[in-house]
């Protein structure tokens, strides 16, 4: 009887040891994938380039790292710098809801479990990359094919010979709403390099800082194009 309870309690002792190395192991894969997003949301993320309103900067099917820190420490980013945000859920206006003296993109409000499946998780977010243009508290116009900071031309040698800002949306065919504003405190006024083929501020408003996501750090595919995007 002696020996029967002693081998009863040495598969115990082997179970309960299983156990105990499955816990463990579940343990760590369950922080080693919160740590994973946590440096996806707060300082930086691959991604791939899925269309053509940046070309020829950027090609479809280029893998680019995203650099999010700026989101991270709320700080606005650069004229020239390439940055991706969230879509707004309104991409056109008629002309009754356009608001020049408010020019900003509208987006919905969400709290809680909401905003963590779409931001932090970012399941069913769709993002937008774009080249930012002008900045808060710069007037804003497009004229003649060409854009103008403050009564001034802006040097675009970024863009292909020949392209030209057009004031008619992609979309609708209709004159775009946002062509002669001032860019709002804490916002950014974008605009994709392939002009004709690029939905963007100029149809929906400029992007506020909350809802800018990262800038483009560097291209990492492919390989002979590998570096920094300007």
């Amino acid at each position: 009887m002696e020996k029967s309870k002693t081998k009863v309690k040495k598969g115990e002792i082997n179970l309960n040891s299983t156990v105990k190395e499955i816990l463990e192991w579940v343990y760590c894969i369950v922080i080693a994938l919160v740590l994973a997003m946590l440096f996806r949301y707060f300082i930086g993320t691959p991604t791939i380039v899925k269309m053509n309103s940046m070309h020829p900067t950027l090609e479809q099917n280029q893998r680019l790292w995203l650099n999010r820190w700026g989101r991270t420490t709320k700080t606005l980013p650069e004229r020239g710098d390439i940055i991706t945000f969230e879509e707004p859920v309104q991409l056109d206006y008629s002309e009754t809801e356009i608001d020049l003296s408010n020019p900003v993109a509208k987006y919905d409000k969400r709290n809680g479990w909401g905003w963590f499946v779409k931001n932090f998780l970012e399941i069913g977010k769709r993002s937008y990359i774009k080249r930012v243009i002008a900045l808060p508290g710069e007037h804003v116009q497009i004229k003649d094919g060409k854009v103008f900071i403050n009564d001034e031309e802006l040097d675009e040698p970024y863009l292909q010979n020949g392209i030209v800002t057009d004031v008619v949306d992609i979309e609708t065919r209709g004159k775009v709403p946002f062509d002669d504003f001032v860019v709002p405190e804490n916002c950014v006024f974008a605009m994709g390099d392939n002009r004709n083929h690029s939905t963007d501020c100029r149809a929906f408003g400029c992007i506020p800082l909350e809802k800018i996501e990262s800038t483009v750090a560097l291209r990492i595919w492919p390989l002979d194009k590998w570096g920094k995007v300007e």
